[in-house]
């Protein structure tokens, strides 16, 4: 495989392709837990419905171990932004907001993608708060195209939550390359002018991944090393998929349909790639 200045993987069609099988076992796992989530399940209930799908579609998970992390997911709860440890006693309440990150390997090729779910009946300002960081993320990925930059994408995103309100945009933590393994070069801020940074070129994948608080974006990390919180306590929201860049256009490899019906309402077309 080829590589953009020695640090940016870059794949081949076939390679990309088996990155779009791990993407559809995330796909699959993340509306799974979505549909489990409502009060009285606990987090902990979430990563076993994560584990299923994983062994059900034969596919290994990204997190668990990774560094030592203990679960097949990451569980962000309310004030909790991301990386959050699924445990028993973590137990969904109506009107909580939850971030869950999942990741599958499939023969040696990693997908990554998060979601924020409401809990049962959840407060119009939540329910925006989430909706702001989904619009952005796709705002974001619809920039992932041959021939621009790195912070084009950067800057879409945050222009995107701009526009919508006054909202936190997490800094210290962001998108990243990712393919043979899960966390690679670049990392892609979520903020920043345009036509920085490498080259966007065809093979190419990405992991675009908004994290925006309803307060001052300022983090915390807990005591488990893992858990990153809000300072103020304000509420969080996380969105993320997988994409990669193609010669004529992106493909969404964590989204179901390949990412066409939302970035159709953007003007971008999908590559011929995932219309195969």
């Amino acid at each position: 495989m080829r590589r953009v200045r020695n640090t940016i993987e870059l794949k081949s069609d076939e390679q990309i392709e088996l990155m779009r099988a791990a993407g559809l076992v995330v796909a699959a796992g993340l509306a799974a837990m979505a549909a489990a989530v409502e009060p009285g399940v606990s987090t902990l209930d979430l990563d076993a419905v994560g584990r299923r799908v994983l062994r059900e579609a034969g596919a290994t998970p990204s997190f668990l171990n990774y560094h030592g992390f203990p679960a097949v997911i990451c569980a962000s709860v309310n004030a909790q932004i991301v990386h959050g440890i699924p445990t028993a006693s973590t137990v969904l309440a109506e009107g909580d907001l939850i971030s869950i990150d999942f990741g599958a390997i499939v023969e040696g090729w990693h997908g990554d993608a998060a979601v924020s779910v409401g809990v049962g009946s959840v407060a119009p300002e939540v329910a925006r708060l989430s909706g702001v960081c989904e619009a952005s993320m796709w705002d974001g990925l619809a920039r992932a195209r041959p021939g621009g930059r790195l912070s084009d994408i950067s800057h879409a995103v945050e222009s995107s939550i701009h526009a919508a309100g006054d909202y936190g945009i997490v800094t210290g933590y962001g998108g990243h390359g990712i393919g043979s393994q899960m966390h690679m070069d670049p990392h892609v801020l979520n903020y920043g002018r345009p036509g920085q940074g490498p080259k966007l070129t065809p093979g190419m994948a990405l992991a675009i991944e908004p994290m925006i608080t309803a307060g001052d974006p300022t983090t915390q990390e807990l005591a488990d090393g893992w858990t990153v919180v809000t300072a103020d306590g304000s509420l969080a929201a996380h969105w993320e998929h997988t994409v990669a860049i193609l010669e004529d256009g992106p493909w969404v490899l964590t989204a179901p349909d390949g990412g066409r019906a939302e970035l159709a309402a953007r003007g971008v077309e999908l590559s011929a790639l995932a219309q195969k």
